[in-house]
C-alpha cells in the first residue's frame, strides 16, 4: 500500500545506483512506494536493489537519447502502474576554458548536457501521455542550488544545466496547469545544496564535498530528512540546509 501523503504509487528513479538517487529510492520504499531504479552500471543497480528494497532495475544511460523511446515502451509495458518520474541522474565535471583544448571541453560538455538536460526532457515528454492515463502522477526534477547561484566557477556547464532544470520545472508546471492537468500531474523540483556523495569524483579533490573538508555540506541523512518532510507537506520547490536561504 502506498503512503497516502505522496501523489504517486510507483516511481522510476534515474541515477538510482548511487548518491541522491539511491537515497531517494530508500526513502520511497520505506513509505510503501514501489520503486524502479535506472542507471548506467548494472552492478551498482543490482547492489542498490538489495540495499534499498527497490522492486526492479533497468539499465539506461540517460545521455543516450536514441535509447529512450524503446526504454519508455518497455517500462510502461512492464510497469503499467508507473506514475512518477524522478529525474535524478546527473554528472558534474570541472571544465576550465583556459586549461582544456576546445575539442576536449566540447566533448565533455556535450555529454554533460545530454545527461543533465536532454535525458530528463526526453524521458519526461515521453512519459507524459502515460501519466495522463493515471489517477495521479508526479514529475520530480533534481536541480541544484548552483542553478540559482552559480558560485562553483569550475563547473560552468553543470551550473547552466541545473539552471535549465529549474526553469524547465517552472514552465513545465505552468503548461501542465494550462492544459488542465495540474490537479492530477504535479511537477516538483528538488534543489540540493552541497551533499556528501561521489558527485565530485572527477574533481582534483574528489572528497571536497565531504563534511571533513566543508562544514556547510549536508550528510545524505540530513539532506533526506528535510526532503522527506517537504515532499510529504506537498511543497513544489524543495531544498535543504544552506539551500533554503539561497533558493529564497
Amino acid at each position: 500500500m502506498a503512503n497516502k501523503t505522496l501523489p504517486f504509487t510507483c516511481a522510476l528513479v534515474t541515477g538510482g545506483g548511487g548518491g541522491i538517487g539511491k537515497a531517494l529510492a530508500s526513502c520511497l520504499t520505506s513509505k510503501g512506494i514501489k520503486v524502479l531504479i535506472a542507471g548506467r552500471t548494472e552492478s551498482k543497480l543490482q547492489t542498490a536493489v538489495q540495499e534499498t528494497g527497490a522492486a526492479s532495475y533497468y539499465t539506461l544511460d540517460t545521455g543516450d537519447i536514441n535509447a529512450i523511446p524503446s526504454f519508455i515502451t518497455k517500462i510502461t509495458t512492464d510497469q503499467p502502474d508507473l506514475d512518477c518520474l524522478f529525474n535524478s541522474a546527473g554528472i558534474q565535471r570541472p571544465l576550465e576554458i583556459n586549461k582544456l583544448p576546445v575539442e576536449e571541453f566540447l566533448s565533455k560538455a556535450d555529454q554533460e548536457i545530454n545527461i543533465n538536460v536532454r535525458g530528463p526532457m526526453h524521458l519526461t515528454l515521453g512519459l507524459l501521455e502515460h501519466f495522463r492515463t493515471q489517477h495521479h502522477a508526479a514529475i520530480i526534477n533534481v536541480s541544484s542550488v548552483l542553478g540559482f547561484v552559480p558560485f562553483s566557477i569550475i563547473n560552468p556547464v553543470y551550473n547552466a544545466t541545473k539552471a535549465w532544470m529549474h526553469f524547465w520545472s517552472m514552465n513545465l508546471r505552468t503548461q501542465i496547469n494550462w492544459a488542465g492537468d495540474g490537479d492530477r500531474i504535479r511537477v516538483i523540483e528538488i534543489a540540493p545544496p552541497g551533499v556528501e556523495s561521489d558527485l565530485h569524483r572527477e574533481c582534483e579533490d574528489p572528497d571536497d564535498n565531504k563534511k571533513s573538508k566543508n562544514k556547510s555540506v549536508l550528510s545524505m541523512e540530513e539532506f533526506m530528512g528535510e526532503v522527506e518532510e517537504k515532499l510529504e507537506r506537498g511543497e513544489e520547490v524543495i531544498t535543504a540546509g544552506m539551500g533554503n536561504e539561497l533558493v529564497e
